[in-house]
Parts: C-alpha cells; sequence; structure tokens
C-alpha cells in the first residue's frame, strides 16, 4: 500500500528535539473487544527536578476549572508554585497515595518512576501544568484510563523510552451528562460508568467493552467495539472536544470550529495535538442486544478463519463479530472461539449465523445466545476487570488471507503454549466494514476505513516475569503476517517496535504531523514514534 510520510526536513527537524510526546492511555481497547486485558514502592526522591521542594500536594477538589481561550501567563516555576496553582492533586514520591497514583492497568510497568502525577480537576489545573512544563522544561506525559500498551503514559518506567515525567492525568474528569441524544463525558470517564450512566437514559454510543479503559484515549485513537459495524468508530460519534494546547490555550472544536483539531481528535491519537478535557458524542436509543458465543474443535481452526473472514466484514451491519485463536497453560489445548453481537431481530441473527456456522463445514462444541437489554450486555461483556501483565501489538487486516496465509495464522496461534510462561497468547481478529466504511479514509485521522478487521496479538504472563519473550512472541506473530497484511497497525495498540508513525495513520501522516507542528511547535508533548 503507497503511505504519504512526512518529508525529509521534517524527520530532521523533528530528530532534534526531545522525544517527549506520551500517549493518552487507552484501548482498545480497545477497550475494545481484545483491548489489553488488564484491568486493576515508593522510589527514591526524584533528581533532576527544576526546583527541589519534596513530595507535596494540593487537597483534592471536585471542581471543574475555568475555560480560557488565553494563554496562561507566566505559571508556576517550581513544584510548590504548581502546587499551589492547582486545585486537583499534585502527588510525588512521598506522597499519600504515591503508589496508586503512578501505575499503569499493565503491571509490567509497575517501577514507574514518574517526577510527578497532577491528578486535574479541569481545564484551569491542565493550563497551569503545561505552562510549569515549559517554564521548567520538564517533560510531560498524559493519561486517562492507563491503558498504555507500551507503558508510555507512566512518564518513565524500565523498558521504555520516556524520560522521567510530570503525568498529567485526567482521570479525575470522569462526568458523564445526558442531554437528550447527546452526551458531554469527561476524557477520564471509565467505560463501565459511561455505559450505565447511557443505560439508565435509554442511550447508547458504539465503544469498547474493557470496564476500566478511559474513553477519551480510546476515542482519539479510534474506538473499536462490539457496536462498531452499526454505529461505526467511537470518534464516529464525536461532536465536539474541548482541549488545552501547550501554549495554554483551551479550544472548543468541533467540524465547524477549527476543523484541523477536530479532525486531529477523530483517530490521529492521544497526546498529539493538546490536553483533552471534554467530549460530547451524538447517542443513539439503547437496543436490544443479542450476545452469542460459539466455540469450534481446534482441528476446525483453518475453515472458521476462512469462513469468518469471508462472513463477519461484510455481514448485515446490526451484527459485529470477534474470532479468537488462543492457546497457553490456561487452556488443556488450542481455543476457537467466535463471539457476537447483533442488535436487530432474533431471527435475522439465526439466520446470518447458521449460515457462517454450515460454511465452516465444523460441528460447534458449543453454542449459545442470549438475549439482553443494552446495558445488561454491555456488564456482560465487560467480565470481571483485573489487572494482568500482557504483551500486545497489531496489524490492519486489509485482505482476505489465502488458504496458505490462514495456515501461518493458526500455527503462530498454536505456538503460544511453546512460549514458556505464556499463560494466554495468541490472535483475535475484530470485524470492521459496516459504518465504518460509511467515512472516508482521510475524511478523520483514523486511515483504516476500507479494512477487513482489526488484529491484536497478545501474550499474558505472571506478574513480574520477564517481558522480553513474550515481546518477542507477539512482534513475531505480527511479523508473521505481513506478507499478508504489511505493517499498517492501530494506535491504540501502540507498539514502542513500530518506529514508523505512518504504519498507524498511513496516508493521513503528513497531515496530521502538520497539525502537531502547528499546536505544538516547541515539540512541548513529544512523545516516542508519534508524528
Amino acid at each position: 500500500m503507497q503511505q504519504e510520510r512526512p518529508g525529509d526536513d521534517d524527520r530532521d527537524d523533528r530528530s532534534r528535539r526531545a522525544t517527549r510526546r506520551t500517549v493518552l492511555a487507552g484501548g482498545i481497547g480497545l477497550g475494545v473487544a481484545g483491548v489489553l486485558a488488564a484491568c486493576s514502592r515508593p522510589g527514591p526522591a526524584p533528581s533532576g527536578s527544576p526546583t527541589p521542594s519534596g513530595p507535596g500536594s494540593a487537597a483534592p477538589s471536585t471542581g471543574t476549572g475555568t475555560p480560557s481561550s488565553s494563554p496562561t501567563p507566566g505559571g508556576p516555576d517550581s513544584w510548590d508554585a504548581l502546587a499551589a496553582a492547582v486545585t486537583g492533586t499534585l502527588l510525588r514520591s512521598g506522597s499519600s497515595g504515591w503508589d496508586a497514583a503512578r501505575v499503569l492497568q499493565n503491571p509490567r510497568y509497575d517501577d514507574a518512576d514518574p517526577q510527578a502525577v497532577l491528578r486535574v480537576a479541569g481545564v484551569g489545573d491542565v493550563q497551569a501544568a503545561l505552562a510549569f512544563a515549559r517554564n521548567t522544561r520538564t517533560p510531560v506525559a498524559l493519561r486517562s484510563g492507563g491503558h498504555s500498551y507500551t507503558g508510555w503514559s507512566a512518564g518513565g518506567a524500565p523498558g521504555t523510552d520516556v524520560p522521567r515525567s510530570l503525568v498529567i492525568s485526567t482521570q479525575d474528569l470522569d462526568d458523564v451528562r445526558v442531554d437528550g441524544d447527546t452526551a458531554t463525558i469527561g476524557p477520564g470517564a471509565r467505560l463501565a460508568d459511561v455505559y450505565a450512566t447511557l443505560a439508565r437514559a435509554g442511550r447508547a454510543i458504539g465503544s469498547g467493552s474493557c470496564p476500566t479503559v478511559g474513553i477519551g484515549g480510546l476515542t482519539l485513537g479510534g474506538g473499536v467495539g462490539v457496536l462498531v459495524r452499526s454505529s461505526g468508530l467511537t470518534c464516529d460519534q464525536l461532536t465536539g472536544v474541548t482541549l488545552a494546547t501547550p501554549d495554554g490555550r483551551v479550544h472548543e472544536v468541533s467540524a465547524t470550529a477549527e476543523p484541523d483539531l477536530f479532525w486531529a481528535c477523530r483517530g490521529g491519537g492521544g497526546g498529539t495535538v493538546g490536553v483533552v478535557t471534554s467530549m460530547t458524542f451524538r447517542t443513539q436509543p439503547a437496543p436490544p442486544v443479542l450476545l452469542f458465543s460459539i466455540v469450534f474443535p481446534w482441528s476446525a481452526a483453518a475453515a472458521v478463519v476462512r469462513a469468518w473472514q469471508d462472513w463477519a466484514p461484510v455481514a448485515d451491519r446490526r451484527l459485529w463479530s470477534t474470532l479468537k485463536l488462543l492457546n497457553g497453560t490456561r487452556h488443556s489445548a488450542p481455543t476457537v472461539t467466535v463471539t457476537g453481537v447483533w442488535t436487530g431481530p432474533k431471527r435475522g441473527a439465526d439466520a446470518s449465523v447458521d449460515a457462517f456456522v454450515t460454511a465452516t463445514g465444523a460441528t460447534p462444541t458449543s453454542h449459545t445466545a442470549d438475549e439482553l437489554t443494552y446495558g445488561a450486555a454491555v456488564v456482560r461483556l465487560a467480565g470481571t476487570p483485573q489487572r494482568v501483565s500482557e504483551a500486545a501489538t497489531s496489524s490492519i487486516g486489509t485482505r482476505k488471507l489465502t488458504g496458505a496465509e490462514i495456515a501461518v495464522l493458526v500455527r503462530q496461534a498454536a505456538a503460544a503454549g511453546d512460549v514458556a510462561g505464556n499463560r494466554e497468547g495468541g490472535v483475535a481478529l475484530d470485524a470492521l466494514g459496516g459504518a465504518v466504511a460509511d467515512v472516508g479514509r482521510t475524511d478523520s485521522a483514523f486511515p483504516w476505513r476500507n479494512a477487513l478487521m482489526t488484529v491484536q496479538y497478545t501474550a499474558v504472563f505472571a506478574d513480574g516475569a520477564d517481558p522480553a519473550p513474550f515481546d518477542a512472541y507477539v512482534r513475531g506473530f505480527r511479523q508473521a503476517m505481513e506478507p499478508a497484511w504489511g505493517t499498517g497497525a492501530y494506535a491504540n495498540y501502540c507498539d514502542a517496535a513500530i518506529t514508523d508513525p505512518s504504519a498507524y495513520f498511513d496516508v493521513n501522516t503528513s497531515r496530521l504531523h502538520r497539525i502537531a507542528e502547528q499546536a505544538d511547535p516547541d515539540g512541548l508533548l513529544d512523545q516516542p514514534h508519534w508524528v
């Protein structure tokens, strides 16, 4: 696939800057089906801080801050001054709650050692934090839900290429307000809370299934979920965003107000153009939901993949499904499972699913289906959240696999059982098509509008284990599929080994790069391998 890339002058200019931009975590995660399964020690005092002042914190507040369209003049130039300037909570090593504040959802990054974590209470706190970072040349990391695959939102952790940073956390900006068919949601709102509030109002949005994922990061990277084929990506339902750019200005953006910034917020990834503090979404009436799950014998794996890729991306758009091939110590044998969501009359699901099963030529070992309300369905899909150490990366399924390529996919999935300590690993194929393809490739920053599926490779391992062999497994799996699918990847499943941003943004990379340069000319939010 032909890909646009920034010109050499652009790359050279960016390479002269420190790489400090950190993904606003979310996945999904993803979030979406197959996003990080991870869902729940004081270090030495930070060194090299701009003005050493010891632990400091401001009292927590539920205030919303005061939006401003102008940059914050002056601003704090020491940790004490920052603590005094915010209404949220500034935590440093030794502060009460420090350990809980600094870790992500993935325990592999539990050695995170940022300079500080600021849990902002509103956009005013974000302005103060950005001014402090500018004044003191402190690296910045951004976080909402804490599901960063690469650990970049930890603000400095072993195994990442992020310096020790000030983490600006929007996790406390978690209000969910529903007004008619519109929902205004803080970026730190977890999906479980978003869905519960919407369900009580009889409304829904298409988004992920992992209950602890923050909606901010998930939306900014695109947002693939169980209603994606009927409702589009989560970012397609976005109608407005409030964000602060690194100069401290606050912007209310939409399709008609500063459309370039809004375009970048629709799939361009977190931390690209600013810090998001509020998002407005178009909602839909909460549909009745049919959940189904079909388990096949491993001997039918190749036939199931072949039939699924012929069916799932082009089925009635009210049907979404995911195909998982998994192996590891949690399984007595490799497993093949197709799980799906249908939002139409049950007879339509019966006909579609039965035709798929017939096409496999295999007899399922189990086949269940339950009709549920939207609220009950999202609770069922969420399962029990837990923190697990995991390695992951991704591909974009741009076309159907040939028989030989299917054999490679099945063989690589089975090989998860050969990696010592791999509790569960393999691949998840999540169907696209339907409403996703209604939007043009360049009409938002998410470029994969014509793809058949997103593909996620994962490996779950014991906390504290060396992640290297599990990273090697998932990256080897991705590499094995590159002859079929190329080097494309999903921004919410970012991978530190992917160093070319066009892998995530394809034909949209150059435009996204230009917008980021205009919003952040000094590279305050620079993050590894981003635009």
